[in-house]
């Protein structure tokens, strides 16, 4: 399944344009914290298709019953790009673990590229809803390295991928590799350039987010 969040009018919508926004991505701060308000709708998505349990709370005048997520959560992220949309998951999966992973695109003279990983924290991913988190998915390729990295860790009961905003190359270039994993993004771009940027997309989301880097 694919849930794409612009494809009904809310107020994700207001997010997702000021992300694209040229002269609103000036203020690094706001891009942040829009990546974060788009993680945080996800989040609430996501969380409708999880397990729950009923819980019995009591209040100062009694016992109010509720139901609460019974599902162990697991917040994956490729760094960097991927940190404020993980903290707008984090902010409502408040109590899930957390698995972090360098992956980067590293570029060649010839103007083609291969994602190198470097680094994978991660708790124990047996039966966990995994939540694997990059802003921006163009080709798939770095989730394709990731999932294969994350694979020694674990086998998920359920592998969800959230994006900003993802390409329809990439997410078909997963679905054939992974067609149980479930997407969960902000708006779905049908472009890529040669050099594999989505269209219109938004830019390089780490540049914005923290500053430019050395290639």
């Amino acid at each position: 399944m694919t849930f794409i969040l612009n494809q009904n009018p809310s107020i994700g919508n207001t997010f997702l344009a000021e992300l694209r926004d040229s002269e609103i991505q000036k203020d690094s701060m706001r891009f942040r914290r829009n990546l974060e308000r788009v993680g945080e709708l996800l989040a609430y998505e996501i969380s409708k298709t999880l397990q729950f349990h009923e819980v019995a709370v009591e209040t100062p005048l009694g016992i109010a019953n509720t139901n609460l997520v019974k599902d162990r959560v697991v917040l994956g992220t490729i760094l960097r790009a991927g940190l404020p949309l993980h903290q707008g998951f984090l902010n409502y999966f408040d109590k899930s673990e957390n698995a972090f992973v360098s992956a980067y695109r590293m570029h060649h003279k010839d103007g083609t590229f291969e994602i190198k990983m470097e680094y994978i924290s991660c708790p124990d991913l047996n039966d966990c809803q995994l939540i694997l988190i990059d802003p921006m998915i163009a080709t798939g390729a770095s989730i394709e390295v990731t999932l294969k990295g994350l694979h020694n860790y674990g086998k998920p009961a359920q592998i969800h991928i959230a994006a900003a905003v993802a390409a329809s190359y990439g997410i078909d270039y997963i679905k054939r590799r992974y067609p149980e994993v479930k997407f969960w993004l902000g708006a779905l771009d049908e472009e890529l350039t040669a050099k594999s940027y989505i269209v219109p997309g938004l830019g390089d989301a780490g540049d914005l987010a923290f500053g430019p880097k050395l290639q």
